[in-house]
């Protein structure tokens, strides 16, 4: 068994409402909605997932669009921007397209040599759009208006913000087998060599910074991949040998899981890269339909009226 994290899995935020996020992921940034299904918490919520054609880990955000609610603040113990891998040639691109729906974006700059433009999502979730200067082959799910050359590709990787660098880098470095590769000022990059993509963690050290507040446009948690059960409950057992609270297994149906608060603050979970995203429906078809967990298909017909449309 090797026991390896295998980058980012997926990444969860908080949305405001369900059909302009749908729209702006779908339409703007030409993602596909690989899942539409609700929250295990809350099956009054939904819980939409954006990917490529295969819901491939690494390429996935995940939202819970949860109207009314307040919007967050940025701040430390969260991650606080994330970063998405496109062809530098394209960047371009992505600024007439942003100008031409009235997109809020910031101009380009340079992180570690490497261009991005900021751009903000409905809610005010960052977002960052790199072109990384390492190869990435990866197959982006393309539509009419986003060819296939400016297409998101997935992950580059994530942002944290917190107060102090070692607990969160001793999580990386030690527990999850990153290493530092970089450092500018307060912003330290760590990268795992795992997998060739989403491989990459900054951790911006901002020492007198007060904690931000999780709500509408924030990351709600971190997930990383880890290959199947076997190797997650082996993780599980490390992280309470360092007295960490750390969850049981749950199962999420398109893979299971773990919580925990890593020392920092940010919420990180390992997901499986099993069973995946074609158990409960065809390839072809993912997110056309409501797919319910089994403890909530009773409730199918109520809310299939009650959640907001999509299209």
């Amino acid at each position: 068994m090797e026991k390896t994290i295998k980058g980012i899995h997926h990444i969860t935020a908080i949305a405001g409402d369900a059909k302009r996020n749908y729209d702006f992921y779908t339409r703007i940034l030409g993602l596909r909605l690989i899942k539409k299904t609700v929250n295990f918490d809350d099956p009054e919520t939904y819980h939409l997932y954006y990917g490529d054609k295969m819901g491939t880990p690494g390429s996935i955000l995940t939202f819970f669009p949860n109207e009314g609610i307040p919007p967050g603040r940025p701040g430390t113990r969260q991650a606080t921007s994330i970063g998405h891998s496109i062809d530098k040639s394209s960047i371009d691109f992505w600024k007439q397209r942003f100008k031409k729906n009235g997109i809020n974006f910031i101009d380009v700059a340079e992180k570690f040599g490497d261009p991005y433009l900021t751009v903000f999502d409905p809610d005010g979730l960052r977002l960052e759009l790199i072109g990384s200067s390492k190869e990435d082959i990866r197959l982006p799910w393309t539509s009419t208006d986003v060819p296939v050359h400016n297409a998101l590709k997935g992950f580059n990787g994530i942002t944290l913000t917190i107060n102090e660098l070692a607990p969160t880098a001793h999580i990386l470095t030690k527990v999850f087998g990153y290493r530092l590769v970089e450092q500018k000022d307060d912003l330290f990059r760590f990268i795992t060599d795992s997998v060739p993509n989403a491989a990459i963690i900054d951790l911006l050290v901002r020492k007198s910074e007060a904690p931000g507040h999780v709500s509408t446009g924030s990351v709600h948690h971190v997930a990383f991949r880890v290959r199947d059960e076997k190797i997650l409950m082996a993780f599980r057992e490390t992280i309470v040998g360092l007295g960490l609270r750390v969850t049981e297994k749950i199962d999420r149906n398109y893979f299971y899981s773990i919580y925990f608060r890593e020392p920092g603050g940010v919420l990180f979970e390992l997901a499986t890269e099993n069973p995946g995203f074609t158990v409960d429906e065809p390839l072809e078809s993912l997110g056309e339909k409501l797919m319910l967990p089994a403890q909530y298909e009773q409730l199918r017909e109520t809310l299939e009226i009650t959640l907001p449309k999509l299209i």
